[in-house]
């Protein structure tokens, strides 16, 4: 499949900003399942970019930005030919053991729901991966309803709500799989159905987890199912703050407004 992205952050200040130094995980790698045809990063003012790559192997890009600014907007757009690998991640240089992503950060603390919840489906499966698919498809009947976002930071929290987002659900996937020593991480990127069912004006947040012999898979919660060619996979972390599209600090003073616009469209033909 050959997908479009196009996808803008877009600040606002309330008083000119002196200097801004943001870190973008913007930019999609090459794996086994996903070849960028072209991708780029323009910003609305001028600004200096240095581009690297983070203790996930995540690619990212330094943005500096000299003021007086009263906004400014960063949009990346470009193509991605991906196929279906069926969830299963390759074709990718790992920087850390899976051991890492066992870690429990305060995001993804368990609690004994959580506990309980993951313990009741592993009593079913004696298999790593059919343990993690019944996971997969069993959290979002935990919820009443489906939200786009909510302002929750604890998996234990969001896993007693009523309503979950796709982070929400994907975190709390990270968490219960960390509650059985299973190495999880959040992943986000960018989700053709995910885009289509909820209008979701950002990007999409799914989960991986460490599988022997396959290695890291993809799993959806808010989806019921893995990461098919409908996906772009965009950067990994211990949790959704570890991975976060855009994360940094603004010198000035006043308040900031927050717009985030993201597109993705598949194309005609197959490549």
């Amino acid at each position: 499949m050959r997908l479009a992205i196009e996808h803008t952050t877009h600040y606002r200040f309330t008083e000119p900003q002196a200097r801004l130094v943001q870190l973008l995980r913007l930019t999609p790698r090459d794996d086994a399942n996903q070849t960028i045809v072209n991708w780029r990063i323009d910003v609305s003012c001028d600004a200096r970019l240095r581009h690297g790559m983070d203790g996930h192997g995540n690619a990212v890009t330094m943005l500096y930005a000299e003021g007086p600014l009263d906004e400014i907007a960063i949009t990346v757009a470009g193509e991605v030919l991906t196929t279906d690998g069926t969830g299963v991640l390759g074709g990718i240089a790992e920087t850390l053991s899976p051991i890492v992503y066992r870690r429990v950060t305060p995001t993804t603390l368990h609690d004994d729901a959580i506990r309980a919840f993951a313990d009741g489906i592993a009593s079913a499966h004696s298999e790593r991966l059919p343990l993690l698919r019944a996971l997969n498809h069993a959290l979002p009947g935990h919820w009443a309803g489906r939200a786009r976002k909510t302002d929750r930071t604890e998996a234990a929290a969001m896993f007693a709500a009523d309503m979950a987002s796709p982070r929400d659900m994907a975190l709390v996937f990270v968490s219960a799989a960390r509650s059985l020593s299973i190495p999880a991480r959040y992943v986000v990127g960018y989700s053709l159905a995910a885009a289509d069912a909820h209008g979701a004006p950002g990007p999409h947040g799914w989960a991986e987890a460490w599988v022997d012999g396959l290695g890291w898979v993809g799993f959806d919660p808010s989806q019921g199912h893995s990461p098919d060619e409908g996906y772009v996979r965009i950067a990994v972390g211990l949790d959704a703050a570890g991975s976060t599209p855009i994360a940094g600090m603004r010198i000035g003073h006043g308040q900031e407004v927050l717009d985030v616009d993201v597109h993705v469209d598949r194309l005609g033909g197959e490549g």
